[in-house]
C-alpha cells in the first residue's frame, strides 16, 4: 500500500486497506519504541507544526514522533505565523512546502487544511479541524484493536455532541473498519445527514451498522466502548454552556451507563476531560452550575474500564506511522 506523498486530511480519503496498513505499521513502531530499537526512518527531514489552536497531546505526539523518526520539527503558534492574516494560506503553503518535507495543521475550518495540502506540494496532516480529527480516531481504532484483539463487529457508542470533529471522524472510522457505531444524543446533535448518508454507503461494504439513538440506556446497551468528549469545543463562546448542559446532562457517561454496556466494556475519551474540579474550567462550571463533573463521572474516568491514557499514548505511535508512511517512499 503506497502512501508516500499522500496527505492525511480525513479518513474519508483513505481506504480500509490503507487504514489497516497504518494500524499495522503503528503496531510495529510501538513495539520498536518500547524495545528501544531505533527507527529513524525519516532522518534528515524537517516538518512544520502549524497550530492555530493550542494542544497538549497533538503537539507532543508530533514532536516526539518526529524526533524518533530522525526529523527536525518547527512549531508555529498563531503569534509565529502570518497564516491567513498578512499572508494567504496558499502563499504560506507554497513557502512552507519549499522549506519542509511535511506540514501538520491544527486549527479551524477544514477548508484551511485542504488549502494547505492543495498548494504545499508536500504531505499535510490534519491535527484537528472543526470538522475532522483523523489522527485521534486512528489512535482510537488502534487502542480498540489492542484491547479487543480486533475491530470488525465491535460496537462503539458515542455520547454527546456528535456534530463536529470527533463524532464525524469516529463515524467515518467505524464505517471504514466494520465497527458498529451509535451516536447517542438529542436529535439536533446528530451528525450532518449528508455525511451520515455517505458513511452508510461505506458501511455497506464493511458490514458496519450505523445507528442514532436518543435514549442513553439503549445507546449503551451491549457496547464494547462508551466514548465521549467535552461538550463545548475549543473556540466556541462560553454562552453555549447553558444550552449544552441542559441538553447533554442525560448523556453524561456514568457508572449506570457502563453497567448497561456490560462487564467487558471500556471507556474512551480524546481528552482533555472535565471529570473533576481540578481544572480552571471545571471549577468555574461548579461555581456557576453546581456540577462536579460534566461529560463523564470521575468514578468512570478513574475506574478500571477507562483506557483513556492508553488512547492518549497511542496518539504518538499512530501519528508516527502516518508521518513515516507518507514521507518514506519504500515503507508502505
Amino acid at each position: 500500500m503506497k502512501l508516500y506523498g499522500k496527505s492525511f486530511l480525513t479518513l474519508l480519503d483513505y481506504t480500509a486497506d490503507e487504514i489497516r496498513s497504518l494500524l499495522d505499521l503503528t503496531a510495529d513502531l510501538k513495539q520498536k519504541k518500547q524495545a528501544g530499537v531505533p527507527h529513524r526512518l525519516c532522518a534528515g527531514q524537517s516538518i512544520a507544526l502549524v497550530f492555530e489552536k493550542a494542544s497538549t497531546r497533538t503537539r507532543c505526539a508530533f514532536e516526539v514522533a518526529a524526533a524518533d523518526l530522525g526529523m527536525h520539527p518547527v512549531y508555529l503558534d498563531p503569534a509565529s505565523s502570518q497564516l491567513g492574516k498578512k499572508e494567504s494560506i496558499a502563499d504560506t503553503a507554497r513557502v512552507l512546502g519549499r522549506m519542509f518535507d511535511g506540514i501538520e495543521y491544527r486549527g479551524f475550518e477544514q477548508a484551511r487544511v485542504e488549502d494547505l495540502a492543495r498548494y504545499a506540494g508536500v504531505p499535510v496532516w490534519n491535527g484537528l479541524t472543526n470538522e475532522y480529527h483523523p489522527t485521534q480516531v486512528l489512535a482510537d481504532l488502534f487502542t480498540m484493536e489492542e484491547h479487543f484483539k480486533g475491530l470488525k463487529g465491535r460496537k462503539l457508542s458515542y455520547f454527546g455532541d456528535a456534530r463536529f470533529n470527533m463524532g464525524n471522524s469516529l463515524m467515518i472510522g467505524c464505517a471504514k473498519m466494520g465497527v458498529h457505531f451509535t451516536a447517542c444524543a438529542p436529535e439536533k446533535y446528530f451528525p450532518n445527514p449528508e455525511l451520515i448518508a455517505r458513511c452508510r454507503r461505506i458501511a455497506e461494504g464493511s458490514g458496519a451498522i450505523l445507528s442514532f439513538e436518543t435514549d442513553p440506556m439503549k445507546g449503551a446497551r451491549g457496547a464494547d466502548v462508551l466514548y465521549t468528549d467535552v461538550w463545548v469545543s475549543m473556540g466556541e463562546p462560553e454562552e453555549v454552556w447553558n444550552e449544552r448542559i441542559a441538553d447533554l446532562m442525560p448523556y453524561r457517561v456514568t457508572r449506570q451507563l457502563m453497567e448497561a454496556a456490560g462487564k467487558e466494556s471500556r471507556f474512551m475519551h480524546c481528552l482533555p476531560a472535565f471529570h473533576d474540579l481540578n481544572t480552571g474550567t471545571g471549577m468555574a462550571i461548579y461555581e456557576k452550575y453546581g456540577l462536579d463533573c460534566m461529560e463523564v463521572a470521575d468514578e468512570v474516568f478513574e475506574g478500571p474500564a477507562s483506557i483513556v491514557f492508553d488512547e492518549a499514548e497511542n496518539r504518538l505511535h499512530t501519528i508516527k506511522a502516518v508521518m513515516a508512511a507518507t514521507l518514506t517512499s519504500d515503507l508502505v
